[in-house]
């Protein structure tokens, strides 16, 4: 298990309970000028991506980090990837089982298969860029959520506790994933996209193989290729070469 300080120049605030930790990230944005985690015990009101609901069992991570990033909202959205390979981090630092996560595209960390994290990406902004950023995420450790409430073909959810057997509180969560995620923000300040998209590439869920992307106004199915350097998915179809910017992905 690894044991980096907290990285410097990164505030944290742990509440008990909370409506949303990225509803609360809106709320402090203007009076917070660095990078700070806001994790919660108990979230009355939590959502995923498109606004579903989601329900924090006792024990789950949730938290945000609220950043002010700067640029505009495509160079932003690539801290979904830095986020990703921070989970990965710290799960495997947590666990020692490094062949055990895999990451899908486009925000979701997965453990033996099944959906193990999530996260999402919130922004404001104006003419000239993203004034502030909530990089939400949430982490099944203790338990998983009912997978009756799930979309059909949906992954399967997962915990930590439950494939590994390794019980990690909340608190102790979030003292890996905050110098993880500074890891991984450092790199892709100093050298770009670039190595952030080969690493997370490293550790893809069917890469390589068929998959199906659902849009909301069409549905592709095809081979996945790569990433593009600005994060987009890259498929293989019969129609030829697709980049998906946005979509829903399904195994099948």
């Amino acid at each position: 298990m690894s044991r980096e300080a907290w990285p410097d120049g990164v505030g944290r605030i742990v509440l008990d309970t909370v409506d949303s930790t990225n509803a609360e990230a809106e709320r402090v944005a203007r009076f917070l000028t660095e990078p700070t985690w806001i994790m919660a015990h108990i979230q009355t009101a939590a959502r995923g991506r498109r606004g579903r609901p989601w329900a924090m069992a006792p024990g789950n991570f949730a938290a945000t980090l609220l950043m002010h990033p700067g640029g505009l909202p495509p160079e932003v959205a690539l801290r979904s990837f830095v986020a990703a390979l921070a989970l990965r981090d710290a799960c495997v630092a947590l666990t020692g089982r490094a062949e055990s996560f895999a990451l899908k595209w486009p925000n979701d960390v997965l453990l033996n298969g099944g959906k193990l994290a999530g996260i999402l990406l919130e922004s404001a902004g104006h003419a000239k860029g993203v004034s502030h950023l909530a990089v939400g995420i949430g982490v099944n450790l203790a338990a998983a959520p009912d997978p009756g409430d799930l979309e059909p073909g949906a992954v399967p959810p997962v915990s930590l506790q439950g494939e590994t057997g390794v019980l990690v509180g909340p608190e102790d969560f979030l003292a890996e994933l905050a110098p993880a995620f500074a890891r991984w923000e450092g790199r892709l300040q100093a050298e770009g996209f670039g190595p952030i998209r080969t690493a997370w590439l490293s550790h893809a869920a069917r890469l390589g193989q068929v998959l199906v992307a659902r849009t909301g106004q069409a549905s592709y199915e095809g081979t996945f290729q790569t990433l593009d350097d600005r994060g987009a998915l890259v498929l293989a179809t019969p129609e030829g070469r697709k980049v998906i910017a946005a979509a829903e992905i399904f195994f099948g």
